[in-house]
């Protein structure tokens, strides 16, 4: 948000597509011959003008084009310039992946630092602590090597004190690094708090989500499916190379992290049969109630929270909220772990060496090939799993509710599909003992019979997890490619899209509105929603400013204004930008230039330029106004005056003005009348309009 998107700098010889040189007049200089810092860049929380940047890069690629046959460094500079987007991505890609390397590597230590601690290198987790020690594959979690704060502090780990040790120190380790975070966020980087997908909903989520799922095709899908502008073919196959670039950069630094390539592979031997869509469905109908629920519900204490003593004091809330997870967590194993490492868990397809207590039946190996173990009764293991993962849903199902949308680094991905795998996989395992104890009834007899292997818990704890996050964010294409790249099969797309086709139709029966959407409109960002449709008959002069009874526009004249006029303006309002006119007679529009742009060029030119005054011309044209010889020097900005603003007559339908503004990303049009300004429509007023319509109070939407 601080960069321009495509910077304007020029080799030697170079000039600025609609500025002007020197004219040879020592009291008249364009002062911005040469690109300065920060002009054409955007202050924070702005919204980006992408049809300026647009323009801008192609005016500088067509000069550069050019300018390619008079010189060889102006050929080498052509050529850099056509593969200079391609080596963006390739560094962007490079950076992601090693943070998330980085952060994968550090999330799992600090994870496993709760319970205890390394004695051959604190910085160690549990599971590399233990990769050299000797113990039996059964027990191998519990190596010589890794001890528990209990361990570590008084000797032992049974009893009572030791269980209260362990408890101790879990809460404090979970309440420093939430205290860590959250002083971070405030100290540092304000904008990394909640899960930045409501702030950008746009390419840039490619990367994300890519990286943190190691599915760069579902990644730059869901770019596709969320964002509401124009994406370009060649945005897109650059999004995709990047999100390549960082999934192999983190397989690179990290090839012992959680599964392969990506961070929930799994590979389930059996195919499902068709009469399992009736679960699958189920599935998803729980996953569009939970999204409903959850939605409403946050949103709800959201509102509440800026209300509240609580809400205005960002790090207690961040700390109180953390002590009570922790308290709750700690008693349940299921709890207690890393939300990736219980995902992880509830996926997995049961083998003979897995020692979880989701794979503890009874056991019988007569019948069993290979790793595969046919369906049996289940044993204490099982049904002990079981309670503990009922109560793990719901401390899940709430404490969700409350930690979404507090200022630290949090996602919703993860939360949700740990919600949808717990549900699954307490279906997939009630289902799987049906058929055990029942493999006779008419809806088992055709395809599972006694002792056979056909039914797989860890796939209903796939299809409930993509159930509950597409019930949360109404995904659907980008969401079944997502799950799809995580299994590595093509038999479960079906599954997977029954389920979040459900739990889309069933969210959408309740609210219309995503997660995503609804902190869009809660936070007060100006977002035109692009799926909504605008069928009122109203036109542009009913939208724009100034209205009846308002004060005149604010406009700039292009050769008559001193540096004081301009800096008596920009005191005096709050606009983003300003037309310039002819005369504030004629009102013929000339161009529009940003407040940024004014300010910044202004207080250079008085550091860098002899005799520039109060009292000296600011001028926008080719060439200076005729003054007395006796007058100070004069600025030339024209350098900064966008020349070609986008413009609708004031008979222009709304309906037509609404999908500008959507499909080519506007932040304002200038309304004009054979030729005369009129008036500014800015998205604000068109959100405005759309709530008026909608018989809400115009007054009440508030942006941020």
């Amino acid at each position: 948000r601080n960069a321009q998107f495509f910077p304007l700098t020029f080799p030697p010889g170079f000039t600025s597509y609609n500025g002007g040189g020197m004219n040879g007049t020592s009291k008249m200089m364009d002062f911005l011959e040469e690109p300065l810092p920060g002009v054409g860049t955007y202050e924070d929380f702005n919204t980006i003008d992408w049809v300026r940047e647009k323009s801008r890069d192609r005016d500088r690629h067509r000069e550069i084009t050019s300018r390619s046959k008079e010189s060889t460094w102006a050929l080498i500079h052509s050529v850099s310039d056509a593969f200079s987007g391609w080596l963006l991505m390739l560094f962007i890609g490079l950076l992601a992946g090693s943070l998330a390397g980085l952060i994968d590597i550090s999330a799992h230590w600090m994870t496993d630092l709760k319970e205890g601690v390394c004695l051959a290198g604190f910085w160690f987790n549990h599971e590399h602590c233990c990769w050299k020690s000797n113990t039996t594959f059964t027990d191998r979690d519990k190596c010589p090597e890794w001890m528990s704060w209990s361990q570590l502090i008084i000797g032992h780990g049974e009893g009572a004190f030791a269980y209260i040790l362990n408890y101790f120190m879990y809460v404090i380790w979970a309440l420093l690094f939430s205290l860590l975070a959250v002083l971070l966020v405030k100290g540092f980087a304000p904008y990394a708090c909640g899960s930045g997908i409501p702030e950008v909903l746009s390419a840039a989520a490619a990367a994300g989500v890519s990286v943190a799922f190691g599915a760069p095709i579902g990644g730059v899908l869901f770019s596709l499916e969320e964002v509401s502008y124009y994406f370009p073919l060649k945005t897109l196959w650059r999004s995709f190379f990047a999100a390549l670039v960082a999934a192999f950069t983190l397989r690179s630094i990290n090839p012992f992290g959680n599964s392969r390539l990506v961070l929930f592979y799994v590979e389930f031997h059996m195919p499902w049969h068709l009469l399992e869509l009736v679960p699958f469905i189920l599935l998803g109908i729980f996953g569009g109630l939970w999204g409903a629920f959850f939605i409403r519900s946050n949103i709800a204490w959201c509102r509440r929270r800026k209300t509240t003593k609580l809400g205005k004091y960002p790090v207690l809330e961040v700390f109180v909220v953390t002590a009570i997870t922790a308290i709750l967590a700690f008693p349940n194993e299921y709890t207690r772990m890393s939300t990736s490492e219980l995902i992880s868990e509830l996926f997995n397809d049961c083998g003979i060496l897995d020692s979880s207590k989701l794979c503890e039946y009874v056991n019988d190996f007569n019948s069993t090939k290979g790793d595969d173990l046919p369906d049996r009764a289940a044993g204490p293991g099982v049904y002990t799993a079981m309670w503990q993962l009922a109560l793990a849903l719901i401390m899940k199902v709430f404490i969700t509710i409350f930690t979404f949308g507090m200022k630290v680094p949090s996602g919703l991905f993860i939360p949700s599909m740990a919600v949808g795998a717990i549900a699954g996989r307490l279906l997939g395992v009630a289902m799987e003992q049906l058929a055990f104890y029942h493999h006779d009834w008419i809806i088992f007899s055709g395809w599972c019979s006694q002792g056979a292997d056909c039914i797989t818990p860890g796939l209903y704890a796939m299809v409930g997890a993509a159930a509950c996050l597409g019930g949360v964010t109404r995904m659907t294409v980008s969401l079944v490619v997502i799950m799809f790249e995580l299994t590595g099969g093509l038999e479960y797309i079906v599954p997977l899209m029954a389920a979040a086709m459900t739990s889309k139709w069933v969210a959408d029966a309740i609210g219309r509105e995503g997660i995503y959407d609804a902190h869009i409109r809660l936070n007060g960002y100006p977002f035109l929603e692009a799926k909504e449709e605008f069928s009122h008959k109203t036109l542009a002069m009913d939208v724009m400013r100034p209205r009846r009874n308002d004060p005149p526009l604010t406009v700039i004249t292009q050769d008559s204004m001193t540096v004081e006029d301009i800096e008596t303006i920009i005191n005096e309002t709050t606009y983003s930008g300003y037309p310039v006119v002819v005369s504030r007679e004629s009102q013929r529009l000339v161009g529009f230039v940003l407040r940024r742009d004014l300010i910044i060029s202004i207080e250079n030119a008085r550091k860098k330029q002899d005799g520039i005054v109060s009292t000296s011309i600011i001028y926008f044209t080719d060439h200076s106004p005729p003054l007395p010889p006796s007058s100070p020097s004069m600025l030339k900005l024209r350098s900064i005056l966008d020349l070609s603003p986008f413009t609708v007559t004031d008979q222009t339908p709304m309906e037509i003005v609404v999908d500008i503004f959507r499909k080519l990303g506007l932040r304002q049009c200038l309304v004009t009348h054979n030729g005369k300004l009129l008036g500014i429509i800015t998205k604000k007023d068109v959100l405005k309009h759309i709530a008026q319509l909608a018989n809400q109070d115009p007054d009440s939407i508030l942006f941020n």
